[in-house]
């Protein structure tokens, strides 16, 4: 009768498909990290160098760009008065300090 090992334990086939499964998930987790590209956008063709197609992390079109920005900018506006940070338009000028030949300063 040969000599056989215990039948019960998982087959050499199954053990290096199981090894090989695990390195493939490490290899995905650490790439994941380093490009900081998400499972989810990557799915939507989202690589190193390109930006998904769909979903919040896409591309935007010019014309939103510039609708997010004047939206931004009022956002700021708004901010500035709720903060009280007002541009002085009725404010008089002030004239620069100039410096002497010695160092010395005259305010004008």
């Amino acid at each position: 009768m040969p000599s056989m090992k215990n039948p019960n334990g998982p087959s050499k086939n199954r053990l290096a498909a199981r090894a090989a499964s695990a390195k493939k998930r490490s290899q995905q987790a650490s790439h994941e990290g380093r490009t900081r590209i998400t499972k989810n956008d990557a799915a939507h063709g989202a690589r190193e160098g390109l930006r998904p197609n769909s979903g919040p992390g896409k591309k935007l079109s010019s014309k939103k760009q510039r609708k997010l920005e004047k939206k931004m900018g009022y956002a700021m506006k708004r901010k500035e008065q709720k903060e009280g940070v007002v541009e002085m338009k009725d404010a008089p000028a002030v004239e620069e300090a100039t410096e002497d030949g010695e160092g010395d300063v005259d305010i004008q």
